[in-house]
C-alpha cells in the first residue's frame, strides 16, 4: 500500500464536522456549569461518541 493511502487525509468537510463537535463540547460544558445535569451529558456523549468519530472517518463522495 502506498504512503498516500496509509495517511489519514482530512478534507474541508472533516474540519467543519470537527468544528461542530468542538462547538457541541463547549455548549455541553457551559450547560454543565449551569448545573443542568440532565441535558449536558447527553450533548457531550453525542459530541464524543458520534460527531468526533464521524468527523475523522468521513471520506466524502468518491471522485470519478
Amino acid at each position: 500500500m502506498s504512503k498516500d493511502k496509509e495517511r489519514l487525509k482530512l478534507g474541508p468537510v472533516n474540519y467543519i464536522i470537527l468544528g461542530a463537535a468542538l462547538l457541541l463540547l463547549i455548549i455541553g460544558y457551559i450547560i454543565m456549569a449551569k448545573n443542568e445535569i440532565a441535558v449536558s451529558p447527553l450533548i457531550l456523549v453525542i459530541a464524543y461518541a458520534i460527531v468526533i468519530p464521524f468527523g475523522i472517518l468521513y471520506k466524502g463522495k468518491p471522485k470519478e
